[in-house]
Formats: structure tokens, sequence, C-alpha cells
């Protein structure tokens, strides 16, 4: 019941989520326990909260390491389950936890909010529906996600390989490149430069730069960081019938008349380009929506719909941040699908060859939900 703990219950004890009922919390901690111990049933271990017939579905919003073993043993005790972002730490756990998802009719969804903007949403319609012709380019420059040094110091588990298994990767860019995939499929593909404890005291990364490519050819670039201000947030897709700009909330597509490479094909004039269209993208300005996933969820449950964000593609976003992470680790081009166990070996080192000391402190509370919609 940390700060997104407390997020998700909010909404399901204003009844926000139709059909569903917030029945039992779970924390370690007692005091995170006490201010719902009159409205719901309260548990300090989570493993007894799943089993204790009270609830038929387990929201995971824990640590990160502790997604693999919760959601298990959830799985295995017949309980659908929906889990915050990562689904694990690395792929080795995420192919543990999906492999333990067996039951028919049990339900296993992420929570992938970032799906359910209209912008984003719209650019998956305009890539899925063929307007924006063959992918040749992605870039995605995504440096707004400036944390304090306060932030790393509010818990023992943050920015540390043993606690959290990462840092802007795994903490911050899980939705952003769960959309990047989501967009443009998984590279074959990865030449990772990642910066550790650069901007601040911490011993994983905090500022990343990569190069992806892409098996039909196109190429990317992804850069990320939590010590940059103001930052820039700003997305281009180059397509072969066109080029697609999101910055500043703005979606314009310069739509060419023509498909570029027939036109080159084609043309009898050396400097000659297609004539283009250029246009703003219109969409609902609603921002991303956790409580449509959670409701997207409970009606997977009941009434089978199809799930927005289902568990099992939850493993592409954390096998990109395993591959560019380790391809900057070993200074080597990775080519996917990663080796899963070679991933976790290496990660076990750095645990094990830790000399951090992390330092922690009271902090004061701050909106973190303002950090949702990137």
């Amino acid at each position: 019941m940390g700060n997104m703990g407390r997020f998700h219950a909010d909404y399901l004890l204003k009844g926000e989520v139709a059909h569903a009922e917030l029945a039992a919390v779970s924390d370690a901690s007692s005091k995170s326990l006490e201010s719902y111990a009159e409205q719901v049933a309260v548990f300090e271990s989570c493993e007894e909260m799943v089993r204790s017939g009270k609830i038929d579905a387990l929201l995971i919003a824990t640590p990160h390491y502790f997604h693999t073993v919760q959601g298990i043993d959830a799985l295995e005790q017949g309980l659908h389950v929906l889990t915050e972002k990562p689904i694990s730490v690395h792929k080795a756990d995420c192919e543990r936890l999906l492999a333990a998802h067996k039951k028919p009719g049990q339900v296993f969804a992420a929570m992938f909010q970032l799906r359910t903007d209209p912008k984003y949403e719209k650019i998956k319609k305009l890539i899925s529906s063929g307007e924006m012709g063959e992918i040749v380019r992605v870039n995605w420059i995504n440096t707004d996600w400036f944390r304090t040094e306060a932030y790393y110091a509010s818990g023992g588990w943050r920015a540390t390989w043993k606690g959290e298994g990462g840092g802007v990767l795994l903490n911050q860019c899980p939705h952003n490149l769960d959309l990047l995939q989501w967009f443009c499929g998984m590279p074959s593909k990865v030449r990772g430069f990642a910066a550790l404890g650069k901007y601040h005291d911490i011993e994983v990364e905090d500022d990343v730069s990569a190069y992806l490519e892409y098996p039909n050819g196109a190429t990317g670039i992804f850069v990320t960081s939590t010590g940059e201000a103001p930052g820039t947030n700003r997305l281009e897709i180059a397509g072969s019938r066109g080029l697609l700009v999101l910055e500043n909330g703005i979606i314009s597509f310069t739509r060419n008349e023509k498909d570029m490479r027939k036109f080159c094909e084609e043309s009898k004039i050396g400097f000659a380009k297609p004539d283009v269209w250029e246009v703003d993208i219109p969409y609902a300005d609603t921002g991303a929506q956790h409580k449509r996933i959670t409701q997207n969820f409970v009606d997977a449950i009941r009434d089978g719909v199809s799930l927005i964000a289902p568990a099992r593609e939850g493993i592409r976003s954390v096998e990109l941040a395993n591959s560019i992470l380790y391809s900057s680790l070993i200074g080597q081009t990775v080519e996917l699908p990663l080796d899963s166990k070679a991933y976790e070996e290496k990660l076990k080192e750095l645990i094990a060859e830790s000399t951090h000391i992390k330092q922690t402190r009271e902090v004061e509370s701050d909106d973190f939900s303002k950090s949702f919609s990137k």
C-alpha cells in the first residue's frame, strides 16, 4: 500500500470501477494498513490474503521483484491477476511468471494504462490501418522523467540492483517501451549506452541512449533520463507514407500523397519530393486511465472481453529494457530475442558485487500522479 497501492485502492473504494469491490489489502507494514482496517479486510502477508477466500482477483502494486513471486502464487491459487509494470524485473522471471498462467478462464493482465491514452490510441490506429505505410524510422527522446535525490532516497529498494533491478529503464520507462513495441514491433538488434549514477547517488542507470534495428531494416533511437530538466518528450515515426510527430500534446502528420518508395522509383526528376498534406490529428484529451485498464480487467473476467494489455505482452518491454542495459554493460550489440539466462546471471553478478551504500531519508509527500501521462 505504497503510492500506487493507495492510488488503486482509492478509486476502487469510491466505486469507480463497475462490478468490482475492494475486499482486502495487504502490506508488510501494519502502519500502511491502519486507514483501511475499518473498510476492508487487512493482511500483513500477501500469501495469507491470497488464501483467505475473500478475494477473486489480485492487483499487484509492490516493489518490482515481488511481482514475480506474488503473481505466481496468486495464479497457482486460481486467482485472476492484474500486475503493475514491469511484470517482472528481467526476462527469465517474466517467463516463469507467464508459465504459471495455465488455468482456462483465468485472466492475467498488466497495468499499461498509456495504451488507453487517446493520443497513443490514435497513433496505434494510424499505423495499424496502413495510413503510414511501412515504418522506416522511429525516434523517441523521452527525457522529461526528472527525479530528485529525495525521490531516490524515499525507499531503500529504489535504484538498487537488489531492490529494483535497474533504474530509469525499469521504473519510469516500461510504459514508453511498451508503446514503442506496440507501435513498431520488437527490434532484432539493440546497442545500448547506459550511464550508471550519472546524475544521482545511485548504482543503476539514470541516463540512456539506445540504437535499435528492426527486421524490416527500419532503425530507431530511444533516449531517456531522470537527470535532465526541463527535458524533452518528442516521438517521431517515419513511414513510407509520411512523418508523424508527437510533441507538446500535438500529433502532426505530414502525409505523402504518394508512397515515398514508389515516388523514388518512378520520378524522372532528381531533386523532386512527393507532395504532402500537413495534418494535425485530433484526439479526445482525457489522458491515461488506470481505471480503464482495471475496468477492462473486470470486464474480461465477467464477460470475456479482450484485454487491452494482456500480461503476456508485458515481457516485451522488460526484454527491451534488459537488452538495452545488457548491451551497455557488456559493450556489445545484442541480438533479440535476448538470452534470458545470460542476463539473469549478469544481474546476479551486479547484485553480488554491489558496494553502493544506499542512503534513505524521510521525504515530503507529493502528488506522484502528475508523472503518469508521458
